[in-house]
């Protein structure tokens, strides 16, 4: 499966979206099911800070979706700079990053702490008005989530 999945990994910044969407949804469901996605790790870390939200996005999420097969730490290095994406640019980035640290806390008990702190705190004041409640609401519904 590492063939195909280095080659769903380039298919992440296609520029056909549709194509890179799928390829997100092919890796993520191999995540739930091995740590073969894991192994790429250090290329899903720049992908959090492109320009692109859409690959931002798709770096977040795969990150949290690895946290399970997460033995090296390497989350933890990189968390800080992973919840700075709580109140992204683009609030839909911020919605899924949100979601996908519930998940994080979950597999990584031990940042638990810390990302519930960083949700707290999460200044939300920059989003519209339609967006804003949905953002806080994906907050109150993560620290819930998170034990």
């Amino acid at each position: 499966m590492n063939g195909n999945i280095s080659s769903l990994i380039e298919r992440l910044s296609s520029k056909d979206p549709n194509d890179a969407y799928q390829a997100l949804l092919n890796l993520l469901e191999e995540s739930k099911l091995s740590p073969s996605v894991y192994k790429f790790f250090g290329t899903f870390v720049p992908m959090i800070n492109d320009s692109n939200s859409y690959i931002r996005t798709r770096g977040l999420l795969l990150i949290a979706a690895n946290a399970k097969w997460d033995t090296d730490n390497r989350i933890d290095g990189i968390l800080d700079e992973y919840m700075k994406h709580i109140v992204d640019e683009k609030p839909i980035t911020a919605r899924q990053v949100i979601k996908a640290l519930a998940k994080v806390a979950f597999y990584k008990p031990a940042l638990a702490a810390q990302i519930k702190e960083a949700l707290r705190n999460a200044d939300t004041s920059s989003y519209n008005g339609n967006m804003r409640p949905l953002v806080d609401k994906d907050i109150a519904t993560a620290l819930q989530e998170i034990k």
